[in-house]
């Protein structure tokens, strides 16, 4: 079938080469996206500002953080859903998707914009800004804030173009705004002498130019196209956006909480020490930036790795998964280790290029590449750690590995060591902050070894067993004739599957229900116990995030593709998997959902499965909330809301008395049709 063709090449191509297919233009995109701030930097550093301009430049830094937060959360959620609407074919809900996206986009920015131009002077006090440093932080702030607007749907409309099958047209955007940028800097910065101003709007006309290139993109775009109607919010769909977009949120806000509680320290204890508030924060500032490009070079290797991970553990091609994690952690570790060596080696090198400064600034910047530098390799590894569990729907695993450094250990240590050092030895406390990231790296090595370990030794190393067309299992999908299709959704315990059973068998038509799993691991070659349980996971609070995972998703829609083909031959039952949902555009759909008091539940799954009363209860509570969750992931609706359903039966007044009204109202509907 086209999406298990689509995906043999996961499943079998040399790992190295699907590697390098995918890792490079993420590497490129996210070291061009990096030279923005870099360039900045550079400029301002080497211009009569010194390590005054650049100290005022960082601090801005968190607040632009908190901008990416929504922009890549709407950017990453859109092109999530903009894939999973490829995949089903669904044109409608991609225009919808795009349009909600961009006007959520242009909404969120012009209150970013209205509150930092009002707040400027204030945020930039609480951002580590100096009485030496406001006024350039305030200038360079207000600038680039008043650009929001570009800069927040630049970024969702990049993502938004890469995933409409353009990766080399959103890379060319970005470029060209790097290039202007870069450009422009020297021509403000030191030709018309506009001072921090100049970086300034160097940065937002580079930002300006490749909004302007992204927006002329969807005049003539691949897979959707754009209406007025578009552009007006759809809830539902901008849900399942935001949910799709939450991983991504949630570690932007970090990199907040983790920027904020670095400047607020830096400036408190620096001021109390020989250094004074501005240089640990021009020097903190330059040290992000270049972090940031073995960050972008780390961070592009292993999301090429994602979808080669991701597909090959739904496939239970383990040896596969083992392979691909082997080279992409030996990637990590070369130039993590060369990163560490390049710090260690050569500091004065790397701060040479952000110009130079006094004495105390060569000093505390040497002292930070080498001290707070030193584990970069650890740091690399970890969100190495995060992408792989991420990518293979191990939810809890990938937040515990994302966490751990900057917020669970960093954070509180970033507070507590600067004030032991500097209440025992006044002055000291400033270097308080650059011991707490080896720390933090020492104690996340250990807890990443253990997620890691703990993990592999788990692994079913058996492979999954090719599907066959002879096998049973498989649900060959059976003969029938046209007629009415009886999709059932029903709680755990009420006896939905028996009732469509006896349905099925009356009307004389096909039944589905575990037959769906094995049809769709032959549209996906994806493992059937894997696809069987996507919607039996633990429902805890980061089951959404499961869900959105790529290899969850390429499962979602080869069932999805099932379901219609399995509707398009013909009258049917079809018993779970939102198939009421995935049919709501055929017209011969008979939507039913079957519930019943708790009580007559927990006999019931007593009675099969030979559970005690809580063991039923808990099950029970288990599987209706992973139903609902799935539910709510694939339509952005709630699963048994009698609005969604045509009949909601009881099925205390007994199976065959449900079976006998669903039978009766679909002969009718055979008849009038």
């Amino acid at each position: 079938m086209e999406l298990n063709q689509e995906n043999q090449s996961l499943g079998q191509e040399k790992i190295s080469k699907l590697l390098l297919k995918f890792s490079v233009p993420c590497v490129t995109g996210l070291l061009i996206s990096a030279l923005y701030n870099i360039v900045d930097q550079i400029f301002i550093g080497n211009s009569e500002l010194g390590f005054l301009g650049n100290a005022a430049t960082g601090v801005s830094f968190p607040v632009i953080c908190i901008a990416n937060a929504f922009a890549w959360c709407v950017g990453d959620g859109a092109a999530s859903y903009l894939s999973i609407c490829a995949g089903r074919k669904d044109s409608d809900s991609a225009h919808k998707c795009i349009g909600t996206g961009i006007t959520v986009s242009l909404i969120i920015s012009l209150i970013l914009m209205a509150v930092c131009e009002i707040f400027a002077t204030p945020l930039m006090s609480v951002f580590g800004a100096s009485s030496q440093t406001l006024d350039m932080a305030v200038e360079y702030f207000r600038i680039v804030a008043a650009f929001f607007p570009f800069y927040l749907l630049l970024n969702v409309m990049n993502s938004m173009i890469r995933a409409d099958g353009s990766p080399s047209y959103a890379m060319a955007a970005m470029l060209i705004g790097a290039v202007l940028n870069i450009i422009l800097d020297p021509i403000f910065i030191f030709l018309f002498k506009w001072g921090i101003a100049g970086a300034a709007w160097a940065t937002a006309i580079g930002q300006t130019a490749s909004f302007i290139y992204c927006a002329v993109y969807f005049f003539k775009p691949k897979s959707f196209k754009l209406h007025k109607q578009s552009f007006i919010p759809d809830m539902p769909v901008l849900r399942s956006i935001i949910s799709l977009g939450a991983a991504t949120f949630v570690t932007q806000i970090s990199i907040v909480i983790l920027s904020l509680v670095s400047n607020m320290t830096l400036a408190h204890y620096g001021e109390l020490s020989k250094y004074g508030p501005d240089i640990p924060i021009s020097v903190f500032s330059i040290q992000t930036k270049v972090y940031s490009i073995v960050h972008s070079i780390v961070t592009g290797i292993v999301l090429g790795g994602q979808p080669i991970f991701g597909y090959n553990y739904g496939a239970r091609k383990m040896k596969r998964v083992k392979e691909a994690y082997s080279l992409v952690l030996r990637l990590t570790i070369i130039i993590g280790a060369i990163a560490v060596l390049i710090f260690e080696l050569c500091p004065h090198i790397i701060i040479g290029i952000f110009g130079s400064g006094s004495e105390l600034y060569q000093e505390f910047a040497v002292k930070t590449f080498r001290i707070y530098l030193s584990l970069t390799i650890i740091t690399c590894l970890v969100k190495m750690t995060a992408v792989f569990f991420q990518s293979i729907g191990k939810s809890i695993r990938a937040v515990v590995a994302s966490l751990i450094r900057d917020i669970v250990c960093f954070t509180p240590l970033a507070i507590i060591l600067p004030a032991i050092l500097e209440s025992s030895n006044p002055g000291t406390g400033i270097y308080g902050i650059l011991f707490a990231a080896p720390i933090s790296d020492l104690v996340a090595v250990i807890v990443i070894i253990a997620l890691s370990v703990s993990f592999f030794r788990g692994l079913d190393e058996t492979e999954a067993e090719p599907v066959t067309e002879t096998s049973a299992e498989t649900g060959i999908i059976k003969p029938s004739f046209p007629g009415p299709i009886i999709t059932i959704a029903r709680e755990h315990g009420s006896a939905g599957k028996k009732i469509g059973s006896i349905v099925a068998q009356q009307l004389g038509i096909p039944f589905y229900c575990k037959e769906m799993t094995a049809l769709a691991a032959q549209e996906s070659g994806l493992d059937k116990n894997f696809i069987s349980g996507l919607n039996e996971e633990s429902p805890n609070m980061l089951y959404e995030m499961y869900l959105s995972t790529n290899v969850v998703q390429r499962a979602v829609i080869a069932q999805e593709e099932v379901i219609r083909t399995i509707a398009d031959n013909g009258s049917c039952v079809i018993v779970g998997r939102a198939a009421d949902y995935v049919l709501r555009n055929y017209d011969n759909v008979i939507r039913v959902f079957i519930h019943a008091p708790k009580d007559y539940r927990v006999e019931n799954v007593m009675k099969m499965y030979g559970d005690t009363r809580e063991e039923a209860l808990r099950n029970i509570h288990h599987s209706d909330v992973a139903r609902s969750g799935y539910y709510r992931n694939i339509s952005g609706q709630n699963w048994g809301d009698p609005r969604n359903y045509h009949i909601c039966l009881d099925a205390s007044i007994g199976e065959n008395a449900c079976a006998e009204i669903i039978c009766n109202i679909a002969s009718k509907a055979q008849v009038s049709n």
